[in-house]
């Protein structure tokens, strides 16, 4: 999809250093760092990222799970804030690889923003590359405000009983993102209070698995790793601890040819708290 500036097209969900270095001044591209938790804390930015604040603004707080999706008004807010126009290019990228930048492409295009791409291998690939860096945290804006509206696009964010409905579907497959440790149940979940194991039917594939030295596995690859788990299904749900990595398997998903997809916004956070939702435990 062409721009009407000098960012030109993207060719794909996902970018690679390359790519970006050489638009990286074009006017009409936006570089957002959506790193969350222990990977805020970098003190290197790609030239001219702003902050895509998944732990802080860019959640909603008055909902008691993490990383839960704001409102449409909010997320224009924000989004504004950030100097984001409607007809900008937007690339994000995280400090860990590709892990919370997925769930910010996810959540651009939940809001109906197609112009968004992950870099593929965040910031270790950047730096990897030999290509320049900033000191100090990425901004929260420019000072300018920018006329990104949102307009929410049905089914890319679902809730418990979405989920529940693909369970019973066999047209249907729920992927869960996390450890196979988690998965069955043999550790303890890192937050708090939650139930071990799994949703009764859901299938395991760890976002990590579909990445190699921090970066996603080519297209090809990725079509057969999803192939021999979901056979013929076409329609995915896709869920993990709080949403975030999910929209890791979203993106290989996506660019595996599946295009039903969807994100479990609560996931485990809502799934596994005490309540009647089913849970087993075991591989």
């Amino acid at each position: 999809m062409a721009t009407a500036d000098g960012a030109g097209s993207l060719p794909g969900p996902l970018v690679g250093p390359e790519w970006l270095a050489v638009r990286l001044a074009a006017r009409g591209l936006v570089v957002l760092d959506a790193s969350v938790g222990v990977h805020r804390a970098t003190e290197m930015r790609i030239p001219g990222a702003r902050r895509f604040d998944i732990d802080g603004v860019m959640s909603d707080h008055a909902v008691p799970l993490p990383h839960t999706m704001p409102g449409a008004r909010r997320f224009t807010e924000e989004m504004r804030a950030l100097g984001v126009d409607g007809t900008d290019t937007v690339v994000v990228y995280d400090t860990a690889g590709v892990y919370s930048s997925a769930r910010a492409w996810w959540m651009l295009r939940a809001m109906g923003f197609g112009r968004v791409a992950v870099l593929d291998g965040g910031l270790p690939a950047w730096t990897a590359a030999g290509l320049p860096v900033e000191e100090g945290g990425a901004p929260g804006g420019t000072g300018r405000t920018g006329d990104f509206t949102a307009r929410p696009r049905e089914g890319m964010l679902v809730g418990s009983g979405a989920v529940a409905a693909a369970l019973a579907d066999p047209g249907s497959a729920v992927l869960d993102a996390r450890t196979r440790e988690r998965f069955a149940g043999s550790v303890a979940e890192p937050r708090p209070g939650l139930r071990r194991g799994h949703m009764p039917g859901a299938l395991n594939l760890p976002f990590g698995e579909i990445q190699r030295d921090g970066r996603l596995l080519p297209a090809r690859e990725l079509h057969a790793v999803f192939g021999a788990l979901l056979g013929e299904r076409e329609r995915l749900v896709v869920s993990c601890g709080s949403g975030v990595t999910a929209c890791v398997l979203a993106l290989g998903a996506e660019l595996a040819g599946y295009s039903e997809v969807s994100v479990y916004d609560g996931s485990w956070s809502e799934w596994g708290r005490p309540s009647e939702l089913p849970v087993t435990a075991g591989a």
